[in-house]
Parts: structure tokens; C-alpha cells; sequence
């Protein structure tokens, strides 16, 4: 499903608008306070950012993936802990639900969460259990109509804010992937106790916490999907969770890019500004390169997906591209910007540490490396 064309651009428009004028003014006090201001978020339930990828006949925009990943894009072009306010609600704290639920879990959640009523999260990685996410420790263990659930998440995003989990625990004795069902698990619940948000080198404002399980009774009813159907659900997510990962990597490059070449023209060393000097002339070329090479693979695989294709190489390459390429794009920013780059005033310094954790969250670049290949090999080339 697709938005028509003039609406799509009218709801664009508002985006990038909303970056330029609302969040970008704002990323310096939301760096010192850990917090977006309750009233932007407010903003961002009335734009239907939160039901971005939700269909409409549930409250959402249901946009395409093309559409997502350059809706991404534009919000990439501020602090990335904006984004990730309501990205969870449009990526992996929603998608399984999409994915597998019942009309009747559909039905329950799926318009709070696109009305941003309700804040979602993910929770597949453990203290032990991280880019090996077939091996979950979290059980649950059915009683009747009841799971019993223990176990303790760790670094999960927007825990602190969530109303309803997405929990990967072990049902079964099978090894490895097969033994994994997912839940929808209610804050509410007894025995569900949300740990302090965790200190970050960067992305302030966007938090991560520990959520502890303590024998917590799950419904059967909360279930997703059959038993021993939770890895697939969750891999199923993060394909589409790395391809909008990918697109916001684009738009924060981009910025940086326009930050830098505007720094450039203005600074002057050796009686001339240093855009002029073709060593600096160089990076900028290399960043708009990898930039332009970088969104090409986003929309092409975005495409791809709307068609109907499997994408799991492609999703794993663009997430896998696109985060190592906004990580140099952020190096030279700082070059460029000399000292400038290291201080605090100018904000570079800043997006340099906020992307650092793009090669990490939803697949390291080795897990995407090790995608690639073997899906590639699996192709035969």
C-alpha cells in the first residue's frame, strides 16, 4: 500500500519542514538534558509519525517501504534520538505484530500504537545473547492458558517508555532459533520490572534499559504466531528494521555533508576559503560519493521489497553499506572542521558519536558480512 503521489509529498514536505524548524534548533538542549521535550513528541503523534508502516485500516499512514526509507531519510537529518522516539513504533517494536499477529491482537494494539498512545519495544537481546540471537535464555514455560516468563533483556530501546514488549524467549528444548517463540508482553504485568536508562557515548535522549522478567504470567493469547516461530518473526523484522536503519544513515550523512561544505566555503586558510583546496575538495568528494552510492541502494532494495522480492542480502548490504559509510562521512566532517569539529558548539562532534551505533543495533556489520555472503552463496553469485 502506497500513499498517492501529492499526498506523499505534501507529508514530506512537513517532515523535512518540522527537521529544519522544530528539531534541529532544539538537538543542543536535547544532548545536555537525556530528554525530547514532551511537546515535540506530542508534534510528532500529530504528524502520524508513530503509525508511519501501520495500514490505515488500524490508524497508521501504511506507507510503502519506498516511502518509509525516504521519510527516514529527512528525519536523518537531525539528532538521531528524535527519530528514535517514534521509530520503534514503526520498526521492530510494531513489525512482528504486522507480521503474525491475529486479527484480534491486531485489533487490541495496533491502533494505539499508531496513534503513539502506546510506545513499543523489541526485546530479543540479553546479557549473554547478543549478534547470537538464537540463543536466548528468557523462558517461558506454559501453565495453561499462562506462560510463566523469566529471564532479563538488556539494552532494549525505549524501554523506559514502552507500554508493550515484543519478548524472544525459549519455549522449547530445540536448539538454537527453533526453540524461540515471541509474546506480546504488557508493562502492566507483575513481575515486570524496567531497569535506569543506560549511559551512552551518544544518541542522548534516546534510551536503553535493562527489563527484568520475574516469573511474569503471559496470556497464551499473547503469543505471536505458533511456538517455535519467534526467530523467524524476529529476523522477519529486523530485515525491515536494517533497511530503515540504512535510510536514516543516509539522511545523517547528507547533513553532515551540507555542514561541512557550508563550514568550508566560509573558512579561510592560505588567503582563500578551504573548500577551494583540493585536499579538502577530496573528502568531500568521497563523502557525497558514498553518500549518493549509499541512498541508490536504499531505494533500489526499498523498491525491490515493495514488489514483493526477497530481500534479506540486500537489506543486510544496505544496512551493512550504509552504516560504515555514515561512520567515514562523520571523520571527515570533524577533518574538515579542524578543531571546530571537536568542540561541542558546532554540533559535528556530536553526530560523530551518534552514529557510531549504527554498525552495532539491529546486526553488527560482521552479522551483516556474514548475511551477505551466505545468502550470496545461496544464489550461487
Amino acid at each position: 500500500m502506497a500513499l498517492d503521489a501529492e499526498t506523499f509529498d505534501t507529508l514530506l514536505e512537513a517532515v523535512r519542514r518540522f527537521v529544519a524548524e522544530r528539531l534541529r534548533p532544539l538537538e543542543a538542549q536535547v544532548e545536555a538534558d537525556d530528554a525530547i521535550p514532551p511537546d515535540i513528541v506530542a508534534e510528532m503523534r500529530d504528524m502520524g509519525l508513530f503509525g508511519l508502516s501501520i495500514a490505515p485500516e488500524y490508524g497508521g499512514l501504511g506507507l510503502s517501504m519506498i516511502e518509509e526509507v525516504r521519510v527516514a531519510m529527512e528525519t536523518g537529518r537531525t539528532t538521531p534520538a528524535f527519530r528514535s522516539a517514534f521509530g520503534t513504533n514503526v520498526g521492530i517494536g510494531s513489525q512482528g505484530l504486522v507480521i503474525a499477529g491475529t486479527p484480534e491482537q491486531k485489533a487490541e494494539w495496533l491502533p494505539r500504537i499508531a496513534s503513539g498512545e502506546i510506545v513499543t519495544s523489541f526485546a530479543l537481546t540479553e546479557p549473554d545473547v547478543g549478534s547470537d540471537s538464537g540463543s536466548v535464555k528468557t523462558r517461558a514455560v506454559r501453565e495453561g492458558d499462562t506462560y510463566r516468563l523469566s529471564g532479563t533483556k538488556r539494552y532494549i530501546t525505549n524501554a523506559d517508555k514502552a507500554d508493550l514488549f515484543t519478548v524472544m524467549a525459549r519455549t522449547g528444548e530445540a536448539a538454537g532459533g527453533r526453540g524461540v517463540s515471541a509474546f506480546l508482553v504488557p508493562r502492566d504485568l507483575p513481575g515486570l520490572r524496567v531497569g535506569p536508562p543506560e549511559k551512552k557515548m551518544g544518541q542522548k535522549g534516546a534510551h536503553v534499559c535493562d527489563v527484568h522478567f520475574d516469573d511474569v504470567p503471559v496470556p497464551a493469547a499473547n503469543r505471536l504466531g505458533e511456538e517455535g516461530e519467534g526467530f523467524r518473526i524476529a529476523m522477519q523484522v529486523l530485515d525491515r528494521g536494517r533497511l530503515h536503519i540504512a535510510a536514516v544513515c543516509v539522511g545523517v550523512a547528507e547533513r553532515l555533508i551540507a555542514d561541512t561544505v557550508a563550514y568550508a566555503a566560509e573558512r579561510r586558510q592560505f588567503g582563500k576559503p578551504i573548500a577551494e583546496h583540493q585536499l579538502v575538495q577530496a573528502m568531500i568528494a568521497d563523502s557525497k560519493t558514498e553518500a549518493l552510492a549509499a541512498r541508490a541502494l536504499v531505494l533500489e532494495t526499498a523498491a525491490s521489497k515493495d514488489c514483493g522480492n526477497d530481500v534479506v542480502l540486500e537489506s543486510a548490504a544496505a544496512k551493512l553499506f550504509a552504516s560504515e559509510m555514515v561512520g567515514r562521512v562523520a571523520d571527515r566532517a570533524v577533518q574538515v572542521h579542524g578543531g571546530a569539529g571537536y568542540i561541542a558548539d558546532y554540533g559535528i562532534e556530536r553526530l560523530y558519536r551518534d552514529v557510531r551505533l549504527f554498525r552495532i543495533y539491529e546486526g553488527t556489520t560482521q552479522i551483516q558480512q556474514i548475511i551477505v555472503a551466505r545468502e550470496t552463496m545461496k544464489r550461487g553469485g
